[in-house]
């Protein structure tokens, strides 16, 4: 089984690179290899490796830069699923395609089901809903996992790593309080991933195999504030050097950005629960394991 990895320098790409690495043919490629905004090249690649599986790790994710980089964003995270789709397609590959909480507006009070109405709030979400679409028109073998709040060791910025630097530096820090939804860990969605390729490399009627959207998140559910209240609380447990001393909880209204965020963006993971035989790893669990290998290695 040949798997194509794209977008291996994000931080998902970064863990995925980890959790694949039993496999003796992956292929990991990131911008320097691979410019999502040439068609051209994800065809020719795909063309050139036949895979049998491709994941897309890499997207658009400056949330608010977005609403002033419509067409990029749109390129990165509509264009390109698209292309990838079709050209697996014409392989016979499996697309897994990361998506996201966002395609949602967060009106809802209860975790979101898969099939629930997509009404994003803003061109990230709109973008990424664009990719979605894409992807299940051109590829019938398609795995659409849409996840929230992810956070990892590798790549760049996330908010667990903003808040270890700033309570470094600041003694108070203001955090939005009205936003609720999963922190999820990249370990745990790349080890999701591991999984499904996994299932579908099982000597099994493949044509069986459920293809479709899933959503795949840590379990439970809790605030921007709470989270960040949960980030310090376990980090000094591990003594990591802190100067915060309080976190002020303040409204999405104190706290203007030019992307409109969901109030409540919680996915139901009953359905990978099914696939995947066991239930996700509570959010506080996972966040303790990445900071414990973090904080080693920083």
């Amino acid at each position: 089984m040949t798997i194509l990895l794209i977008g291996k320098d994000g931080q998902l790409g970064h863990e995925l690179q980890t959790h694949l690495s039993e496999s003796k043919d992956i292929k990991a490629v990131g911008r320097e290899t691979l410019d999502l905004s040439a068609t051209d090249q994800i065809r020719q690649i795909i063309h050139e490796l036949q895979p049998s599986v491709i994941v897309n790790a890499a997207a658009y994710t400056a949330v608010d830069k977005a609403e002033t980089d419509i067409e990029r964003a749109n390129t990165i995270n509509g264009t390109a699923p698209t292309v990838m789709a079709e050209a697996a397609q014409s392989c016979g590959a499996t697309l897994i395609h990361v998506s996201t909480d966002y395609v949602f507006d967060g009106t809802k009070n209860t975790p979101y089901l898969e099939d629930d109405p997509t009404n994003p709030l803003g061109a990230y979400g709109q973008s990424k809903l664009l990719g979605e679409q894409g992807v299940r028109e051109r590829c019938d073998r398609h795995l659409i996992l849409r996840t929230a709040w992810v956070y990892g060791a590798g790549g760049k910025g996330n908010f667990v790593k903003t808040m270890l630097r700033l309570g470094s530096d600041r003694d108070e820090l203001r955090v939005v309080v009205d936003q609720v939804g999963t922190p999820t860990w990249t370990g745990h969605l790349a080890d999701a991933i591991a999984q499904i390729i996994s299932k579908l490399n099982a000597p099994t009627d493949k044509a069986q195999f459920p293809f479709g959207t899933y959503h795949v998140t840590n379990s439970g559910a809790i605030s921007w504030y709470d989270f960040a209240i949960a980030i310090f609380e376990e980090a000094e447990c591990l003594n990591v050097p802190l100067k915060i001393k309080r976190v002020v909880p303040i409204t999405t209204a104190e706290y203007p950005t030019p992307t409109k965020r969901p109030a409540y963006s919680v996915l139901s993971h009953q359905k990978i629960t099914s696939l995947l035989d066991a239930p996700p790893p509570h959010w506080r669990k996972d966040l303790r394991q990445m900071l414990k290998a973090y904080t080693q290695h920083n």
